[in-house]
């Protein structure tokens, strides 16, 4: 009889004593943004590409919320979702490679979303991810795929391969760290793709190997890929991805978090625009603490990846210093 009561009383409308909890409000903006990103996550554990009409398992930008969370220290309980879900064999398999596939970045980078949420990475989903990145080391010093579709090993692949590394008991090995830094643009900057005929700085690019030669002790190079991502900061605060496109989340996400420790005036101007790009409290309840690409406003497609990344720099906490764990709760952004 109560179960029938309790059923009519949700149909109808109808208070029932049984209060459910209140979602709690806050006026930080990278703690909006990162409760409005747990609740785009699917059964609150994932995110998935949709590709024709096909639903894919998207273990990249599911990571990406990890970090997100563990950076505004909210969303502690959906952040356990998703790495629960990625340690599932077929879900890690899929991500890294199996057989004769193996894809250094897609290691580099789930290690380090284990370590920032302290599992262990030698034993992740049934695979040892720093001893499956470590054999794709080359002779170089770079990080390389091993796959029959080719090589798409690049800059973000190294950073992160050095980032997750150097939090183990071995470091990350000094000749990917030297293969890095010798990647380095004649203006400071860094590339996106390697062994290019002209050095072309990436901003980006810069971004992440600032942050990971920060983190294994080449400060010089690292100093100098800060000074020009500074020369590429526009007048809004914002970052472009490419020449004459516009100023945008994900790529001033990366550069404040980049600048945060290094350079925090432009690290600020940085969170200004990204603030701007924030739906706030005049915007539809459901979108409000959401980033959106660019200032031509709020697209659904976009906003969660936009998100991830903005979130970084609105809260100033770099990868190398993510550490996983805060309030378990997703909160709103305060109206009041």
């Amino acid at each position: 009889m109560r179960r029938f009561v309790l059923a009519v009383a949700v149909l109808c409308g109808i208070s029932t004593g049984l209060a459910a909890p209140a979602v709690a409000g806050t006026h930080n903006r990278a703690e909006a943004a990162a409760g409005w990103l747990a609740r785009q996550l699917v059964d609150g554990e994932r995110f998935e590409a949709d590709f024709g009409g096909e639903k894919f398992p998207d273990q990249g930008l599911t990571i990406d919320a990890i970090f997100a969370f563990a950076s505004a220290r909210v969303s502690d309980a959906n952040a356990e979702k998703a790495i629960t879900w990625l340690a599932r064999p077929e879900i890690t398999t899929g991500y890294v490679g199996s057989g004769t596939e193996a894809y250094a970045g897609a290691h580099a980078k789930l290690m380090l979303a284990a370590l920032v949420k302290h599992k262990n990475p030698a034993s992740f989903g049934g695979v040892d991810l720093p001893a499956g990145l470590r054999g794709l080391l080359t002779p170089s010093g770079r990080f390389s795929d091993r796959s029959d579709f080719g090589d798409f090993s690049n800059a973000f692949t190294q950073s992160l391969a050095l980032l997750a590394l150097d939090r183990t008991q071995a470091g990350a090995p000094a000749p990917a760290v030297t293969f890095l830094a010798g990647t380095q643009c004649a203006d400071g900057g860094f590339p996106l793709n390697f062994g290019q005929a002209t050095c072309t700085s990436d901003v980006d690019s810069t971004a992440m190997v600032v942050q990971a030669l920060f983190a294994t002790g080449r400060a010089t190079d690292a100093r100098e890929g800060v000074a020009w991502l500074v020369t590429q900061q526009q007048a809004d605060g914002g970052f472009r991805a490419v020449a004459n496109g516009p100023t945008n989340a994900n790529s001033t996400g990366l550069a404040a978090e980049a600048l945060a420790k290094h350079r925090p005036a432009a690290a600020a101007k940085g969170r200004a625009f990204l603030r701007s790009l924030q739906v706030g409290c005049t915007g539809p309840a459901a979108d409000r603490g959401a980033v959106a690409h660019d200032a031509s406003g709020f697209n659904p497609a976009t906003a969660p990846r936009a998100t991830a990344q903005a979130i970084l720099g609105l809260s100033g906490v770099g990868l190398a210093d993510l550490n996983g764990g805060g309030r378990p709760q997703a909160p709103v952004l305060a109206c009041s």
